[in-house]
């Protein structure tokens, strides 16, 4: 399933496939594991009277006047004007004549937007909107995704909306046991919540899921190739005759124990037939670097 070509999912056709593929997208894997690069919280509606300039805000008010469309030039510039129980803001748009009749007088809607505040009216920019009831752009956190020109934030969120949708409930990849130790979400929550979190707390319990995994898969590739390389190699098998102890007996300072039974273990690895795979770290102070007779300590 997960390697089914990305055209066929619902709401891709012949143009968007060529975008996402641009973007590495290709699979229904690649798609569902194209994470965001951040999220914006639209979830909190603030009053007029308390929005500052140059934030982006979401207010909840009734529509008070008709589109206004003027022509400044080439350009067509809409107005419209809402309120809340604090004040009144302008909306403002830049060529889309398509929005005259998009708003109904005295119905409520979402507006989110960048705030402009100049001589003592407020105005909003090309904001995204909903009608009161609908929760498609605003009144949520929002994904936000690196993209590409001509692939709209909406369209990729649709996308992959509709990705999670075909993709189904996906198998467990960790065991139920390690779930329950480390207290981590499974693989089908994280992944959603990760595009579409809930809260930002069920979107950091996502994040660490997946980062754990992918540390935890890494680790256990590490594991397996060292089990093989000491398993399947030989290394160079030293005498047992030889013995650390007259240089030990000739270093011109004492050891540590730590120092002893790392030597020992040493010895021993280095009389096995296996392959030895060491590292030795000692602190500032501990004179690994001032040994003529060994560089290791």
């Amino acid at each position: 399933m997960l390697e089914k070509q990305v055209q066929y999912i619902k709401g891709v056709g012949p143009a968007k496939v060529k975008l996402l593929n641009k973007l590495g997208i290709n699979t229904l894997e690649d798609l569902i594991t194209y994470f965001p690069r951040e999220h914006e919280d639209r979830s909190k509606p603030k009053q007029i009277c308390d929005l500052q300039n140059g934030e982006e805000a979401l207010i909840k008010v009734s529509i008070v006047s008709k589109m206004v469309s003027t022509r400044i030039g080439s350009k067509t510039m809409q107005k419209l004007i809402v309120r809340d129980n604090t004040d009144v803001c302008t909306i403002t748009w830049f060529n889309q004549p398509y929005l005259k009749d998009k708003f109904v007088m005295g119905q409520t809607y979402y507006f989110f937007g960048k705030v402009s505040l100049k001589y003592g009216k407020i105005d909003m920019v090309s904001p995204v909107y909903d009608t009161e009831g609908s929760q498609k752009n605003t009144c949520k956190i929002i994904p936000i995704y690196p993209s590409t020109y001509g692939l709209s934030q909406n369209s990729i969120r649709q996308i992959i909306e509709n990705g999670l949708r075909a993709a189904g409930k996906r198998e467990e990849t960790l065991p139920q046991n390690l779930l329950e130790k480390c207290n981590i979400v499974d693989l089908n929550t994280a992944t959603k919540q990760i595009h579409f979190p809930d809260s930002f707390e069920a979107f950091n319990k996502a994040r660490r899921r997946l980062a754990f995994e992918e540390l935890f898969s890494t680790q256990i590739a590490l594991l397996t190739l060292k089990n093989n390389y000491t398993n399947e190699q030989e290394g160079i098998q030293f005498s047992k005759e030889v013995k650390m102890s007259d240089v030990i007996q000739a270093l011109p300072f004492k050891l540590t124990k730590a120092q002893l039974r790392v030597l020992e273990e040493i010895d021993r690895d280095m009389e096995s037939v296996k392959p030895m795979n060491r590292l030795l770290q000692g602190d500032v102070g501990s004179r690994k670097n001032n040994c003529k007779y060994c560089s290791c300590i």
